[in-house]
């Protein structure tokens, strides 16, 4: 199969498109025939890209496959897979330590993919499943949020946070969030309420109330983010764990959390979608061989939502 791996520890100039073994199921396993795969920033800085750890003390993995957002078909069942069946049209974020989804094929675990929205192609399906799960176990599994609470979300034009923007508001939030000043309008058709440009507004000196921080972006945003926050609220970061002592002071929580696969999440994205209340932002598709000028791209741009990988056609 044609595939994109690295060879060595490193960023985008070790990605190499190439010919690689098509992968064999093991048990619980399915092969599927990727059409789509979406790329995230700082990928290639994780420790669980390179190694079988997620805190990188485990074994080298290289060479490796980046792209953990897959959309395809269901090729080839391994022992004991029962509830797919060769054909069907999934999708799903496939485990930090394996193989990603830059490539023809991929061996993942049946439990969890997810069966593929049938209002989407494969291409905008591929944009959901990392930041859509991330936004999700955000706002719902950390945070509990319900109806009426305010929710500042930062970064809200990008990948998780054009996500988590239509789902706060899906919920019955009350949505503030910082963006560029060229993407607010953007931003209020995903459903804010409120748009703050990062660059020239002080949201600390706007908010004062929110009952959910979710921080996409970290270090002074979050360490400013305390003053945004209610006493008795949360802050969640999926950048870095926020400082205990600010959140003990200002008499809120403040947690960190890794996105983990998630069948019975995805489901509840996919029912979102199917009832237009959540929508995948595609900033830019490009075919596989062009996988090193996606990742470049995120280091020196800021996608308006999700860069995907066209494997194959629909």
């Amino acid at each position: 199969m044609r595939a994109v791996r690295a060879r060595e520890r490193g960023g985008p100039e070790r990605l190499v498109y190439e010919t690689a073994p098509r992968p064999r199921p093991a048990d619980g396993e399915v092969v599927v025939a990727v059409h789509a795969a979406s790329v995230t920033n700082g990928e290639l800085t994780w420790d669980a890209t390179w190694t079988d750890s997620l805190d990188g003390t485990g074994a080298d993995r290289t060479p490796i496959v980046p792209s953990h957002e897959v959309s395809g078909v269901v090729a080839e069942l391994g022992p004991a897979v029962t509830d797919l069946a060769v054909g069907d049209e999934v999708y799903g974020l496939t485990p930090f330590t394996r193989d990603g989804a830059a490539a023809e094929y991929l061996t993942v675990p049946a439990r969890v993919l997810a069966a593929k929205p049938a209002g989407l192609d494969h291409t905008r399906a591929a944009a959901v499943p990392l930041a859509a799960l991330t936004a999700w176990q955000a706002l719902v599994g950390q945070a509990a949020l319900v109806p009426g609470q305010h929710v500042l979300v930062h970064g809200g034009a990008g990948g998780v946070g054009s996500f988590a923007v239509q789902i706060a508001a899906a919920l019955g939030a009350r949505v503030t969030a910082t963006a560029s000043a060229r993407d607010r309008d953007f931003v209020v058709r995903l459903g804010a309420d409120q748009v703050l440009d990062y660059a020239a507004d002080r949201f600390e000196e706007q908010v004062h109330d929110a009952d959910v921080v979710l921080d996409t972006v970290g270090g002074q945003t979050l360490s400013r983010s305390w003053a945004a926050l209610r006493p008795g609220g949360i802050l969640v970061s999926i950048v870095q764990p926020p400082d205990q002592d600010a959140a003990a002071a200002k008499g809120a929580r403040g947690v960190f959390f890794v996105v983990e696969p998630d069948r019975a999440g995805l489901e509840a994205v996919t029912g979102l979608i199917d009832k237009g209340s959540l929508t995948p932002v595609v900033d830019r598709v490009v075919p596989l061989s062009q996988t090193r000028a996606a990742y470049e791209a995120l280091q020196t741009e800021h996608p308006r939502g999700k860069i995907v990988i066209r494997v194959s056609d629909d």
